[in-house]
């Protein structure tokens, strides 16, 4: 196993920003600590999954109907952000929504899928490798990914306050949202490496 390199490419990987942290910066933004929490644990356990799925070869097939979903993933988000009227969310949906977001956000994200079924398995020795080198690769990222997001959610939810003014807000909304149809259209014809 290739312990140094695979944590340099993941400290990369996990700090640049990307559909899951414009996920949580919206959330933060919109509902405070408590959505961008459970969205940070939702996009996490969805890395924990693809660490199950990079045991298990993916197929061209899969990966063209993962792709698709997750561009029609990422423009259902990006719509639903530019037509928001502000009015505030139920209480249950402000925690089991943001976590439900983070989850399929990340599970749709075909650049996770390649990351951990193709990317992966390069860190590890091919005549000596075991499943359990992947998983431990896995959760390694998945600790860092935790870390990270978890205290990107806290630096996003102190500038909530400037950031929610409603003109402001308007304004946000609305970038994210065509930030988001735009991921989702590029992501939609981009082919697969």
């Amino acid at each position: 196993m290739h312990l140094a390199p695979f944590l340099l490419v993941s400290a990369i990987v996990v700090i640049t920003p990307g559909v899951d942290m414009a996920l949580v910066t919206k959330n933060a933004l919109l509902h405070g600590r408590s959505a961008a929490r459970p969205t940070a644990l939702g996009v996490n356990l969805g890395l924990f999954l693809w660490t199950l799925a990079a045991v298990v070869a993916a197929s061209a097939a899969a990966f063209a109907v993962l792709k698709l979903a997750g561009a029609a993933y990422l423009v259902y988000l990006g719509c639903r952000a530019i037509v928001r009227r502000g009015a505030a969310e139920p209480v249950r949906r402000a925690t089991v929504g943001p976590f439900r977001q983070g989850l399929v956000s990340n599970l749709l994200n075909p650049k996770i899928a390649v990351f951990f079924t193709s990317l992966l398995p390069q860190f590890v020795d091919a005549d000596h490798a075991q499943p359990q080198d992947l998983l431990l690769l896995g959760v390694l990222f998945n600790c860092m990914g935790v870390a990270w997001l978890l205290g990107y959610a806290e630096l996003a939810s102190r500038g909530r306050d400037v950031l929610l003014r409603p003109r402001v807000k308007r304004a946000l909304d609305r970038l994210s949202g065509i930030a988001l149809v735009g991921l989702g259209v590029r992501l939609a014809f981009e082919g697969r490496r």
